[in-house]
């Protein structure tokens, strides 16, 4: 390990990391496994991150399912609101574990044990990177079985397996690019419970001034047009697209007309952002 001085005193410098872009990728590789080990290791944290969607599920199907019309049907239909529905809560379902991400990179700086990682001679950006994708792993299962009492509850998917497999794949990729709004959040607070306050703080905005629950057709018309170029908007429209799902009333606004395209843009534009303000939140945080 170098040695520096600095102010006088001896100080051990952490070596540098060696192999370019594929060691960056064996890096994250191990500290995904890490945290995926962990996950196992403590099972509630994956049953606790299943609760709330279910309940959303079933709350959603059967106490507002006969209420609410979707724009194009002559009445309200429980059945026909359960699918337009169920792209927003899987949309939801996958951002907010960004709380999650969140918490774990806080607690981890809370432990010390990010300073523990950056005495080893590994690339920098593996340490978010390989969280994030531990994340993206869990998020991935818990859709699985969300998708499962979906179809218990009358959700069917219309246009084949490999469109609703490209819907889902959208779906992660909005998950991944929200993971690092939290891992940035987690590396801004002190504590993980304030990780996971700011994790969610947000969210709900985010995700009910959107077209998840209700089109954006019933919105005033100010709310209405925030919700056609929301993000997670793009997403939910593209998902019941590809499921073959009831869209309501799509307003002339470029992502619902495009709503795929500008799904993948949006989250790729997230992630180049706010991975290079984590990663540069981290270099200088454990400085």
């Amino acid at each position: 390990m170098a040695v520096v001085e600095e102010t006088g005193a001896t100080v051990a410098a952490a070596p540098r990391p060696r192999g370019g872009p594929l060691r960056s990728v064996r890096d994250s590789l191990v500290v995904a496994k890490r945290n995926l080990l962990r996950m196992m290791r403590i099972p509630e944290m994956v049953v606790f991150g299943l609760v709330q969607p279910i309940m959303f599920v079933v709350l959603f199907s059967y106490v507002f399912g006969g209420a609410i019309m979707v724009p194009g049907q002559a009445s309200a239909d429980a059945t026909v609101y359960r699918e337009f529905l169920m792209a927003g809560i899987f949309a939801q379902t996958v951002t907010f574990a960004t709380a999650g991400a969140g918490a774990g990179i806080a607690d981890d700086m809370h432990k010390g044990l990010i300073d523990r990682f950056r005495s080893l001679p590994m690339a920098r950006g593996a340490v978010l990177t390989g969280r994030t994708l531990a994340d993206l792993v869990q998020t991935a299962l818990t859709l699985v079985v969300l998708a499962i009492v979906a179809v218990i509850v009358g959700w069917r998917v219309h246009d084949g397996v490999l469109k609703a497999l490209c819907a889902f794949a959208l779906l992660l990729l909005l998950g991944y690019a929200f993971s690092w709004i939290g891992a940035l959040i987690g590396l801004s607070v002190r504590t993980p419970e304030a990780a996971t306050s700011g994790g969610l703080i947000w969210l709900f905005p985010l995700t009910f001034i959107s077209n998840a629950f209700v089109p954006s057709s019933k919105m005033p018309a100010v709310l209405g047009h925030i919700a056609d170029w929301n993000p997670f908007s793009a997403t939910v429209q593209a998902s019941r697209q590809l499921f073959g799902n009831p869209e309501g009333v799509v307003s002339d606004a470029w992502p619902m007309q495009h709503p795929a395209l500008a799904s993948i843009l949006w989250s790729l534009l997230i992630i180049v952002l706010f991975r290079t303000l984590a990663v540069r939140k981290y270099r200088s945080a454990t400085a």
